[in-house]
């Protein structure tokens, strides 16, 4: 994007531009003219950064390339920041899973990143025009926005981290509750293996005095079988936590 023919800049502003590029954000001033080079939000699919001029002339008088006139547009243009700081704000309050939380970062670092240099660009322009208050008062609320958006991006990462961490725990547990289980299948093979295998190898057809009870008998022993082997069902899939209640105070 280049600057508009009919500004009269200074060649001292003019001649620190390229033929292709507006370049980073920055403040130039020069012979009482002021000219900001800002970047509009960045996206995620974007590969070069937008370039939007404002200029101040030695009258105090505003003039931009973005849509609207005067001082107003450069608020616009930090409102478009408060805006997307709002949606980031929305949507971390709405994630719930590891791709939510990186989607945030992946179109919040860029913006956080544009704030940082909006800030430094406005400091700039304070530093090079000391009597102008409404450049004061945007530099400090470009400051808020750089701050905001740090913390928010800062906030994102702790609540990654968090998730990740807990995701971790939850397959450790479920890691150990496997191997609890496995154990006691162990256990209940090693006690009934050998049962098993003289009874493969002599048979069972010995005479217990049972024989001749009558058919409750038989029904009880059914039923007393089914007991016995859920209750062996349920201490084999007990959880490590069901043995031992830890409470964790917030």
């Amino acid at each position: 994007m280049k600057l508009p023919a009919n500004w009269q800049l200074p060649d001292a502003i003019r001649t620190r531009f390229g033929e292709k590029r507006a370049g980073k954000q920055r403040a130039m001033a020069a012979d009482g003219h002021l000219l900001l080079v800002l970047h509009k939000i960045p996206t995620r699919d974007m590969d070069e950064r937008e370039a939007v001029f404002f200029w101040r002339n030695p009258k105090g008088e505003w003039e931009s390339t973005a849509r609207g006139q005067g001082l107003f547009t450069l608020r616009q243009h930090l409102e478009t920041f408060e805006q997307a700081e709002e949606r980031f704000d929305a949507a971390l309050r709405k994630a719930s899973n590891a791709e939510d939380y990186f989607q945030i970062l992946q179109d919040l670092g860029p913006v956080s990143h544009a704030a940082k240099n909006l800030h430094a660009t406005l400091q700039s322009a304070r530093e090079a025009v000391h009597d102008d208050r409404d450049i004061i008062d945007l530099r400090d609320q470009a400051y808020d926005l750089q701050r905001t958006l740090e913390l928010l991006y800062t906030d994102t990462r702790a609540a990654l981290d968090f998730y990740m961490a807990r995701k971790s725990e939850e397959q450790i547990r479920l890691g150990m509750q496997s191997i609890q289980s496995e154990n006691r299948l162990n256990i209940l093979a090693a006690i009934f293996f050998p049962i098993t295998a003289i009874a493969g190898i002599f048979g069972m057809n010995l005479r217990s005095g049972l024989e001749d009870l009558p058919i409750v008998a038989f029904w009880m022993i059914f039923l007393g079988g089914l007991i016995l082997g859920f209750m062996t069902r349920g201490w084999v899939s007990m959880r490590p936590h069901d043995e031992k209640t830890v409470v964790v105070k917030k």
